[in-house]
C-alpha cells in the first residue's frame, strides 16, 4: 500500500473512533433540586464542578469507577431538560422519580437515594390537612412537571404550577398560595435560597425513590455497568457516607 493510501486509511480509521468516542459520551442533565442536585452558586445554570449536592456526588462516584466520559450541565426548567433526555442519544436526567407512567421512557438505574414528598403551608398558618381531600379547599402551588406535582393533580387536586419550584416558596410566604406540594429534604433548602421563612410540613404523601433516567438508546451494557457500580457504592458504604455529608 502507497505511504498516502496507509495514512488515508489511518485518517478514516480515526474518524471513526473519534465518533465512536463521541457516541459513547454521557450528557448528564440536572436541576436545582438540593440536596439532591444543585448549583453551588445558587443560580440556573452550571456545568460540571459547578454542580454538587447528593446524586450529584453518587453519579460523579459511578462514573468514576466505570470511567466512563461524560459531561454534567444544570438548567431549568424540568420540562426542557427531561424531554431532551427523551430525545437524544446517550443523554441522562437526575435525580428522577421514577412513577409507572415514566417507567417506559427511559432506562433506568437505581435507586440512588429515597426521597419524601410533603404539603407544606407558611409559619404561623392556621390550616391543618387530614387528607388529600382537605387541599380542595386550598390554592395548592406546585413544580411544573415535577412527580410530586403530577401525583397531587392525578388525586384531582387543581394545582397552580410555576416554572421554577423557588417561587413557590415566594407565593406561600406572601400568601399567593395557601400550601406547597415539595419534597421534605428540598422544601426548607429552597425557602432558604429564596430568602423566605422555612415552611411547615403539615402532612406526609408518599416516599419515592430517585433515580438516573437514561434514553432509551442508551446501550444495555452501560445501564448494567452504571448499576453495578452504584451497587457495590452501596454494599462498601460510599454511598450512605456521600448522603450523610449533606443531611
Amino acid at each position: 500500500m502507497r505511504p498516502f493510501a496507509r495514512l488515508r486509511v489511518f485518517a478514516i480509521a480515526l474518524a471513526f473512533s473519534s465518533l465512536s468516542q463521541a457516541a459513547d459520551k454521557l450528557t448528564l442533565m440536572t436541576e436545582n433540586y438540593p440536596p439532591f442536585n444543585m448549583s453551588i452558586e445558587d443560580k440556573n445554570f452550571a456545568r460540571e464542578s459547578g454542580i454538587d449536592g447528593i446524586s450529584t456526588d453518587i453519579i460523579r462516584e459511578m462514573m468514576k469507577r466505570t470511567q466512563f466520559e461524560y459531561s454534567m450541565t444544570l438548567r431549568s426548567p424540568w420540562n426542557r431538560i427531561y424531554e431532551m433526555t427523551r430525545k437524544k442519544a446517550n443523554y441522562g436526567l437526575f435525580s428522577t422519580t421514577l412513577t409507572e407512567e415514566r417507567k417506559p421512557l427511559f432506562k433506568w438505574v437505581g435507586p440512588l437515594v429515597e426521597n419524601g414528598w410533603g404539603i407544606f403551608k407558611k409559619a404561623g398558618s392556621s390550616i391543618e390537612v387530614s387528607s388529600l381531600e382537605d387541599l380542595k379547599n386550598y390554592k395548592v402551588g406546585g413544580y411544573k412537571g415535577d412527580a410530586s406535582t403530577e401525583f397531587v393533580k392525578s388525586k384531582g387536586i387543581k394545582v397552580i404550577e410555576t416554572a421554577l419550584d423557588k417561587h413557590n416558596a415566594e407565593k406561600l410566604a406572601i400568601g399567593r398560595i395557601d400550601l406547597w406540594v415539595s419534597s421534605r429534604f428540598t422544601a426548607h433548602h429552597i425557602a432558604e435560597a429564596a430568602g423566605v421563612d422555612t415552611p411547615v410540613a403539615i402532612h406526609s404523601l408518599k416516599s419515592v425513590d430517585l433515580y438516573l433516567a437514561l434514553n432509551l438508546n442508551t446501550p444495555d451494557s452501560t445501564v448494567k455497568k452504571l448499576q453495578s457500580a452504584l451497587d457495590s457504592m452501596k454494599k462498601d458504604g460510599t454511598t450512605q457516607d456521600l448522603i450523610q455529608n449533606y443531611l
